[in-house]
């Protein structure tokens, strides 16, 4: 059973900051890499940013690379989403995913083990 619970979400102005976390409680995904996808009011879920099992490499979608850092901390079964500078088209819920992988279409869980989501909205 997936267990990852997300925290961190809130309501920000533009060109702020806010930090997602993520708990893997069943310490299910310990060895694969994990991620955050988003998904916005009409729009299907995106990948944001990914992280190995060990926190040695990391991957970004284009959109937020360089505001964005993923990290991890594998003692605490924790990833974490640290957003700078942030615009309104971040304005999503924010899903923390387990066993990342990435194929030609693009970026997904293997399972869609997702957790419950965090809503993060940007205003002007």
């Amino acid at each position: 059973q997936v267990q990852l619970r997300e925290s961190g979400g809130g309501l920000v102005q533009a060109g702020g900051s806010l930090k997602l976390s993520c708990v893997d409680s069943g310490r299910t995904f310990s060895n694969y890499q994990m991620g955050w996808f988003r998904q916005a009011p009409g729009k299907e879920r995106e990948f944001v940013a990914a992280v190995s099992w060990n926190g040695g490499r990391t991957y970004y979608a284009d959109s937020v690379k360089g505001r964005f850092a993923i990290s991890r901390d594998t003692g605490a079964d924790t990833i974490y989403l640290q957003m700078n500078n942030l615009e309104q088209d971040d304005t999503a819920v924010y899903y923390c995913a387990g066993d990342v992988n990435k194929n030609t279409n693009g970026w997904y869980s293997l399972g869609d083990a997702y957790g419950q989501g965090t809503q993060v909205t940007v205003s002007l």
